[in-house]
Formats: structure tokens, sequence, C-alpha cells
């Protein structure tokens, strides 16, 4: 019979409960009271802390399931759950609102929430956490070492308005703010640039016609092997036109018909395994038309040098005595494209100043853009014609983006770097290229890439923004520039071998880029490039020599002629948590003394 006072009530309710309520939940559990003070005592936790019967029975069977204790509850046991248990939430209660999401909240409100939120993961990561031996105190030893929480201001509501302040970090890089040398000419090409600055009234655009430019973005990820093998075949047989055309060669022969007399055979460098190429794993993959797409391996022992690459479309001229082996006598490379038509000439020819700059452009263990500030800075300072800024501007392989410790949307964080780009610049009012990056975490991770979808720019700066695809060809003031942000020189220079005593690597890899008239020749690509082989046949050829070929790249910076063109590797704004460097060039583009406009670049630190 229930006690006076205590008639049942609705036990599984919401609300406080009967203690007849409460036993009855217990008792499911197999949890029993020891004595009558017991019961009342788990009524008045009842009634203090609001619990009906069913929250109350299952935070004590928790309680007392992680304790391991006896289930005869005693006046002991329920003092140390009120303490450890009901005391913790009635304490995170009374701060919390009637309703969690109800009514407008202004950000002190919206920096409790996140602190709250913070804490109930961390309890409950603390209540699924397993105690070691080896973490339990010593008498008389030192204190254990707490576990860090995060910083509150990587979750501040503040935090989502400012690019200075997107670092969860409370202090700013130290490494990228104690560097040194800023501002020294690291690399030089041509005559020194005593005064750099351009004189204005110089729009880039496109150098191709509307209709062969990537404009816009495309669907990917449907192509058949078929398709495949079709934008391929069609390489082979337009660079095998030209090889025929420029070094007078008859028709080429097959690469399986054994010939004891020299022929020549045209295809593409392969490798006879998934290996690294070698000069014994090289093989040559003939064309369609008149090999069928056989291979038949090269003995590349004759030839007093040579380099080679997966992927190169070459003519051999060699013996095939049984068809199974081609003794490579003479190798036959495409020549490049012409350079472009010069515009017409004028006298007094004024200068154009170039700056070109690759991303990253926040240190790796912070997002708050301060080598991007930097670059303003000088950006308002030198007052160049034109900047050519390279993705990546929000890293795929950044620290807090691989960690998902950004406080806003990818595309946010892109917003606010493209806002303080064009904030920073407005004084200077350079005409602004901005070229995607494959680690651009925000945008289409296919090659050839769209440009970034065009944001609504301030009116004031949409005459001086183009957005362009990666890679793309660009005409400023009749200076042609090639522009690719894709690694093509560590991923071509991981598979390509040559001989000894020939040039270095840089040279080799960029003349081969120029002969093969193709941006990324490598077949097959690199695994970090996902390439779309219908759109590559249409916007990754070089329609022209470029006069300048601004390739970034996570090798050593360098700037050097190469078949006339002026190749840059501006290097990177940041690598890892330290400072990087940036390019600069100066072009005289109706010059007719020059044979090409670029008169002067530099790699420079930040």
């Amino acid at each position: 019979m229930a006690e006076p006072g205590l008639e049942p009530g609705p036990g599984p309710g919401p609300g406080p409960g009967t203690a007849e309520a409460v036993l009855r939940e217990l008792a499911l559990f197999e949890l029993r009271c020891d004595g009558e003070d017991v019961a009342e005592k788990l009524l008045e936790l009842s009634l203090t802390h609001r619990l009906g019967p069913v929250p109350l029975a299952n935070e004590l069977l928790a309680f007392v399931t992680s304790k391991d204790l006896d289930p005869q509850l005693t006046l002991d046991s329920l003092a140390a759950f009120e303490h450890e248990v009901l005391a913790k939430r009635g304490s995170r209660a009374s701060r919390r609102p009637s309703s969690r999401h109800g009514g407008l909240r202004d950000v002190h409100s919206l920096q409790e929430l996140l602190d709250e939120d913070e804490e109930e993961e961390e309890e409950l990561l603390d209540a699924y956490t397993t105690p070691s031996k080896t973490t339990q105190k010593r008498p008389g030893g030192p204190p254990a070492t707490p576990r860090p929480k995060r910083p509150p201001s990587s979750r501040s509501p503040y935090a989502l308005f400012s690019p200075s302040s997107l670092s969860p970090s409370a202090t700013p890089p130290q490494q990228y703010a104690a560097r040194g040398g800023r501002g020294e000419v690291v690399a030089s090409f041509g005559g020194p640039q005593t005064l750099f600055g351009g004189s204005g009234g110089c729009a880039p655009k496109l150098f191709t016609a509307p209709d062969d430019s990537l404009t816009k973005s495309y669907k990917f990820m449907f192509q058949k092997p078929l398709d495949v093998r079709e934008a391929l075949c069609w390489r082979i047989e337009e660079l095998g036109a030209a090889l025929r055309t420029h070094h007078g060669l008859e028709d080429f022969a097959s690469a399986l018909l054994p010939a004891q007399e020299p022929v020549t055979v045209l295809g593409q460098i392969a490798c006879d395994s998934n290996g690294k190429l070698n000069a014994k794993s090289a093989v040559l993959e003939g064309d369609r038309q008149r090999s069928a797409g056989a291979r038949v391996p090269l003995d590349l022992s004759e030839l007093p040098e040579f380099s080679l690459f997966p992927g190169q479309v070459v003519a051999v001229e060699g013996t095939n005595s049984t068809g199974k082996k081609l003794v490579v006598s003479r190798l036959y490379e495409p020549q490049p494209l012409p350079f472009p038509s010069p515009p017409p000439p004028a006298a007094g020819a004024e200068q154009r100043a170039v700056l070109v700059a690759c991303g990253p452009y926040a240190t790796s263990d912070s997002v708050a853009f301060d080598p991007l500030s930097d670059l303003l800075d000088v950006i308002a300072r030198d007052r160049p014609d034109v900047c050519v800024l390279f993705g990546p501007f929000v890293d795929a392989k950044h620290e807090q983006v691989e960690n998902c410790q950004l406080p806003a949307s990818f595309a946010d964080v892109f917003k606010l770097c493209l806002k303080m780009i064009l904030e920073g610049t407005r004084s200077a009012a350079p005409h602004l290229v901005l070229v995607p990056s494959p680690r651009d975490v925000h945008h289409d991770c296919v090659y050839p890439q769209p440009p970034f979808p065009c944001p609504e720019l301030p009116k004031e700066d949409r005459a001086r923004v183009l957005f362009v695809s990666d890679p793309c060809t660009l005409d400023i003031d009749g200076t042609v520039f090639g522009l690719t942000s894709t690694d093509l020189l560590f991923h071509m220079g991981a598979e390509e071998i040559s001989s000894s005593g020939s040039s270095d690597r840089f040279t080799r890899i960029l003349r081969h880029v120029l002969t093969q008239r193709s941006y990324y020749p490598l077949y097959p690509p690199s695994e970090e490039l996902n390439v779309d082989y219908e759109s590559f046949a249409r916007f990754a050829w070089l329609p022209a020599t470029p006069h300048v070929l601004v390739t970034p790249s996570e090798l050593r910076y360098f700037v050097k002629d190469v078949l006339g063109c002026v190749c840059l590797n501006p290097g990177r704004l940041t690598k890892g948590r330290v400072g990087g460097t940036y390019g600069r060039l100066l072009l005289r583009p109706r010059d007719p003394e020059r044979r090409n406009p670029c008169v002067s670049a530099q790699i420079v630190k930040i």
C-alpha cells in the first residue's frame, strides 16, 4: 500500500512520478531499494530534478553499471549518484534556455550554445573511454596532463565574418612571421628590373575563340574506355602528320611486321608493366591505322642520348628482324608550334608589368591568410598591370581542411578570400586573372578544370576580374601566356627517363611540353589527376607556342628560356609553415626589335 501523499500517478510521463512508479521501473532492471528511506530519497530526487520514473531509472541503471555497484541501492549510492550525475545535469539545464532553438539570439548566446555543445561532446567521449592502468595517478607523482580542449575561437561566431581570424590558433603563425629575406630576388632572367610597375590600360583576354575555350562547368565521370582510346589515337595521328611533314618521312610501317631493313614506326612510349618506366621496360604502342595498337619492346642501346616518358608520341627508326623487338637507331620528335603573330609595332612601346603567384595563400597551421595579405601589400606598392593568381585558394592538403576544423564551409572561405583580394587590390586596380587548381577543395576536381563559378562581384570590380580554366592560353596586350596550375613538372619528373649527358630535367620536361603541343602529355596520368579525355582533346592542347609558360610546382622555382619560350615556375606563396616566392615579369609586346616580348623575369621571396 502506498504511503500517504504517494498515490500512483502517470509513471512514464515526462514529469516527476511517485515512489511506486519509480520502484516499478527499477524492478524491470533488477534494481532494489534497501529500506523505505531509500524509496523516499528516490522520490526526492525525482521531484528535485524533475525526472520521471523512466529517465530516473535509466540514469540509475547507467550509473550502477558503469561503477560496477551492487543492485541493492543504498543511501550512500544514491548520494554518489546525485553528486556525480544529477548535479552536473542540473547545472547544464539551468544554463540552457527552455527552447534550444527558439527565439532570436545574439552572438553571445550563440557562443554559449557552442560552448555547451563542446562540453557535451567532451563528456560523451569521456563516457566511452575505457580507463587504463597507465593513466591512473601514482601517489606523490606529477599530475597527469589534462586532455587539451579545442580552442573556443575555432567555433566562435565572430570568426565566421573575418578572414584574418579564421584560424583556430590563438596567435599568428610564428615561423612565417619570423621569416627572413623578404623581397629578395632568388632567380632572374633577362635584364635587371630597376623599376617594376605598369602603365595601365591593359586588359587580358583569352587567346582562343570562346568555342575553343573552357568557359563553364561540364559533366564528367561519364567517359567510356572507347572514348579515351579515340582521344589518344587522334592525338597520335595529329602529331604523326606533323612528324612526317617536318622530317620528310615516308609512310610509317607496322610495329609487328619483321623487317631486316630499317623501318620507321609511329606510336607512343609506354611501359611493359605497372612499374616505373626504364630503358629495359620501354615499349612502343603503335598507331591504330598501321599497327592496330600493338606493342613492341624497344632496344635503346644504340641511341647516343634519349629522353622518354609514358605517353610521348614519337617516330622510331630501327630494325625489327623478328617482329618481337625493335632495335632503335634514331628517334624523331615533333617540333613545337610557331609563335603567335606579333601585334602591330608601335613607337615608344609601353612597358607591361605582370605579377604571378600560386597558392596556398595561408600557412599549413593557420587560415588567417597572412601571406595573401603581404602579397596584396606588394601589389598595392608595385601597381602591376595584371595579377595572375593560381589556386589552391582553399587547399585540400591544408591541415585544418583535412581535420575538418574550418569554422565555415569551403565555399564561404573562398568567398572571404576573394573578397579580401578584391578589396586589397582596389587601390592599385590591376586586372586579376584567377586560375583554379585541382587542390581547390571547393571546386570541381577534374582536368581540364572549368573556371570558378562567377560569384556576385561588386559592380566596380567586374570589369577587372577574369576567371579562367586550367589550363588556358591568355593574351596580354599581344604577349601570349600559357597557364596551368597542375603540377606537371612533378608528375612528369617522376616518370621521365633519360640517358646520361642530357640537359637538366626541368629543361627536358618543358621541351616535351612544347614539342608534344599539350599542357599535359603524360599518359597514363598521375593518380592525383582525374582526366576527362573528351574535354582534354578539346581544351588541353597548345594552340600556339606561348611567349611565356607559367607552370607552378612543388619543385624548386626557376625561370629559363626553352626553345625561345620563357618558362617560369614561381614556386608557391607558402610552403608548409614558412613563406615562399612569387614571380614578376616585364613585357614590351609591341617592340619590333624583340623576338620574345618578355624583357625580364624574377622570382622574389614574399
